[in-house]
């Protein structure tokens, strides 16, 4: 393999410029996540009061000491609905990925500390997409559950597609995924089927409440006079109804039961936590990847300079490097995976679009998962790209990464523009994951060009009907929609609509794509013991 050099002044003025820019964006997401953190924060004294763990808390005490846990969509519904301020953001549910017991687990716990957990719409997407991140990577789901239900107020955004979450859970189980539930409160009206289409189920006594109706709608309905603990407690449930499998006393001893569970499942352990020392680090600072990339998409920069610090030893088998230079192709290992790598160093041209789905097909021939690492304003214009077939050659490259037969990851480290984002195995691809760095900007054109464009079709429309339009009110115009669009194509306005799976920080690039990809390999060695009904709770 070739050792990549660098070129980059890491002293320079421009590096240092980068680096103050991306640090800048960094600071933007990071101070958005920590204003729920400090929402959630706000309820400890009623949590205290009542005897609970704050729901990071169960999450803690549940995953494995000293081992990663990669938190998804932490952003989910930022400023959406009722989260005016971005202190509401997550759609009422805490989700991510981590180890208990030694297993790997999709974990899911109700954000109670806010709202009570009420479920928003993008809470409802966030949990769909977890169920499908589980059933495609074999995941056991572990349900840290208590919430007020769906937020009513957006019924109309929820109830439809709640149903898939039901079906999502019935289908988990008859591929044979166990899905281990505590509720630590309330889980009432649909949200009742959460535990009742699980497998495993803990509850909390003088906590849990699962019930179809409480108490003012059972009367309101029937006219029957019943309180919590009779209609839906922990104890009717574990005693009578059968509902639950096991009975915690609180909150730790609800999660200890969880984890025995998780243990006693006899599920194929994870390949334990990562062991840096067993591969080679970049030969370039990580923190450096905060200034190799700048924050302006339309600003060039080697897409290799990247590549080499996030790849073990900076070593890069690169894939028809001399036929075209703006599709980067190659191989090389993360953290001791092999794995396959494109990269953008400017539009997808026809060439490239050959170049990457030939190399598609050979990664999928050798069994080897790729990443996509997305920074392009598109296929190429023209018409000597028109002449030569970039619709038919683009083509070539979209059906190669929609039937991609390996595991695929997608990393937005810049714009992510027009077809160009299918290319790259943008969200409509359907990755194993997608990530966006927080300088990604994701449209179907740039904010200028889309501008431009509608000015320049609104000045012909006037002109065909004898109606010149002034050239202040096309200014005007396109002022407004350049700043509609750059407001729809920044990443925050992307990952309030799940379009990716998180924002992460620069510099834990090669930390997370290590952790995904090790996802991915487990999944494709778990057996599963798939049934044709699902577990039904007798």
């Amino acid at each position: 393999m070739t050792i990549l050099d660098s070129h980059i002044d890491v002293a320079g003025d421009l590096f240092r410029q980068n680096r103050d820019d991306m640090l800048a964006e960094i600071a933007r997401f990071r101070e958005a996540e920590a204003r729920l953190t400090a929402r959630e924060e706000k309820a400890r004294p009623k949590f205290a009061k009542r005897g609970q763990l704050l729901p990071r808390e169960r999450i803690a005490l549940l995953l494995d000491p000293g081992t990663p846990f990669l938190e998804l969509f932490s952003l989910a519904g930022y400023r959406r609905h009722d989260d005016r301020d971005g202190s509401e953001a997550g759609g009422g549910v805490i989700s991510g990925i981590g180890y208990v017991s030694g297993v790997r687990c999709m974990v899911m716990a109700s954000n109670s500390a806010v709202k009570g957990g009420a479920i928003s719409p993008a809470g409802l997407q966030k949990n769909l997409r977890c169920q499908q991140i589980a059933l495609e990577n074999r995941l056991p789901l572990v349900f840290l559950v208590e919430s007020a239900g769906a937020n009513l107020t957006y019924q109309s955004e929820v109830f439809i597609e709640g149903g898939r979450g039901f079906a999502n859970q019935a289908r988990l189980s008859a591929a044979g995924i166990p899905q281990i539930t505590i509720v630590h409160g309330s889980s009432t009206a649909g949200g009742a089927y959460i535990p009742g289409l699980s497998d495993y189920v803990i509850m909390v006594r003088k906590a849990a409440k699962v019930f179809l109706a409480g108490p003012p709608l059972l009367r309101a309905a029937t006219g029957e006079i019943a309180t919590d603990e009779d209609l839906g407690g922990a104890d009717m449930h574990g005693r009578e109804a059968g509902t639950a499998e096991f009975l915690a006393e609180d909150d730790r001893d609800a999660v200890r039961i969880a984890r025995d569970v998780v243990a006693g499942l006899g599920w194929p352990k994870a390949d334990g936590t990562p062991r840096f020392e067993e591969s080679r680090p970049p030969r370039y600072a990580i923190e450096e990847l905060v200034g190799v990339v700048p924050i302006d998409f339309k600003r060039s920069y080697d897409v290799r300079e990247v590549i080499a610090r996030i790849v073990d030893d900076s070593r890069f088998t690169e894939f028809k490097e001399a036929y075209e230079h703006f599709t980067i192709c190659g191989r090389a290992e993360i953290q001791g995976r092999v794995c396959g790598l494109i990269g953008n160093n400017g539009p997808i041209t026809t060439k490239g679009a050959v170049k990457a789905a030939q190399f598609i097909q050979l990664c999928c021939q050798s069994g080897t998962p790729l990443v996509y690492l997305q920074n392009t304003t598109g296929y190429m214009v023209g018409t000597e790209a028109e002449r030569g077939g970039i619709v038919k050659h683009g083509s070539k490259m979209i059906q190669a990464v929609a039937n991609a037969t390996v595991p695929q990851i997608t990393l937005v480290i810049g714009g992510s523009f027009g077809a160009g984002n299918y290319g790259m195995c943008g969200r409509g691809m359907d990755p194993r994951f997608i990530f966006s760095w927080p300088n990604a900007r994701v449209g179907v054109m740039g904010a200028e060009q889309a501008a431009k464009v509608m000015s320049i079709i609104t000045a012909a429309k006037a002109k065909r009907g004898g109606l010149p339009m002034p050239p202040q009110h096309l200014e005007a115009m396109e002022r407004q929609i350049i700043a509609r669009m750059r407001e729809e194509s920044d990443v925050m306005f992307g990952s309030a609509r799940l379009w990716d799976d998180g924002i992460i920080d620069p510099r834990d690039s090669r930390k997370v794509l290590a952790f995904l990809l090790s996802i991915c390999a487990e999944s494709e060695s778990r057996p599963l013991h798939a049934n044709s009904f699902g577990v039904a709770r007798m």
